[in-house]
């Protein structure tokens, strides 16, 4: 069974981390799938936004599996597979993964099917939206076992929600449930397990309906003028702009308003 499910319906594509059995825990063989898929959504015209979820109804992920992964990385385990050579031969394959450090400017939707700590949790900060199961939980427990969560979380976290907050989740290892999430503003929404995946596909809908390249150049925008003084952000906005203006489908979306009817969008 693969570790990692990967399919593309329509503009949308999905991915869902696929090892129930352990709760979905980052294993080698997982991220160098994931990692090939976010490589295959980038390249993908046609995909305009993806949903990343987890199997089962435990777990969205508990993060890096420990008896794999952790002791790949630390050396305490020799490689065994074509998996962990792969993965030790390419340090940029576990950020590809977790979309750290690799361009990436197509939306993602977190659908959190149950509770999402560690590496789970670090990743989702990754993502533009999130929807989670009100049994969700999330916490960053690495500081428990004498590691640290360096998939993001030590840049990102603070970024995210108030930075005592922030600090409380790295320093004590302590979860919060979805109610908190949602309170400080990690996630966008949370549903009972039924509205789950209906409420990330309707937004993915809604995205994929607008104009893909305006979509793209929006979140590389704010990726790139994020932490940049504003006279700065305001020259990385403004060239931007001026490239999505040029586009046939800023004459499409425009045009199709007066006419009162659907834009027909090519992503150029």
């Amino acid at each position: 069974m693969s570790a990692l499910k990967f399919e593309t319906r329509g503009h949308i594509a999905y991915l869902t981390l696929n090892r129930p059995e352990v709760h979905n825990a980052l294993s080698p063989e997982m991220l160098v799938q994931m990692s090939e898929a976010w490589r295959e959504v980038a390249r993908n015209d046609d995909v305009r936004v993806a949903i990343v979820t987890g199997a089962g109804d435990k777990a969205f992920s508990a993060g890096a599996d420990l008896g794999r992964l952790i002791p790949l990385f630390s050396r305490a385990r020799q490689p065994e597979d074509d998996w962990d050579r792969k993965l030790l031969a390419d340090p940029s394959i576990s950020d590809t993964a977790l979309l750290r450090g690799f361009e990436f400017y197509k939306p993602v939707i977190s659908a959190i099917n149950g509770f999402c700590i560690a590496g789970g949790m670090e990743f989702i900060q990754a993502t533009d939206l999130r929807v989670a199961v009100d049994s969700a939980s999330f916490g960053l427990q690495e500081v428990k076992w004498a590691i640290i969560p360096g998939a993001g979380s030590l840049a990102r976290l603070q970024r995210q929600m108030p930075y005592c907050k922030a600090m409380e989740i790295l320093l004590t290892g302590n979860r919060i449930d979805a109610a908190e999430a949602y309170r400080l503003g990690l996630i966008n929404y949370v549903v009972p397990r039924e509205q789950l995946m209906p409420k990330a596909e309707e937004l993915a809908a809604r995205i994929a309906e607008n104009g893909p390249f305006a979509v793209r150049k929006i979140k590389e925008a704010v990726i790139k003028c994020s932490g940049v003084p504003l006279p700065e952000a305001f020259k990385i906005e403004n060239a931007i702009a001026r490239e999505v203006m040029v586009t046939d489908d800023a004459k499409e979306g425009p045009r199709a308003f007066m006419e009162k009817r659907k834009p027909r969008y090519t992503g150029r």
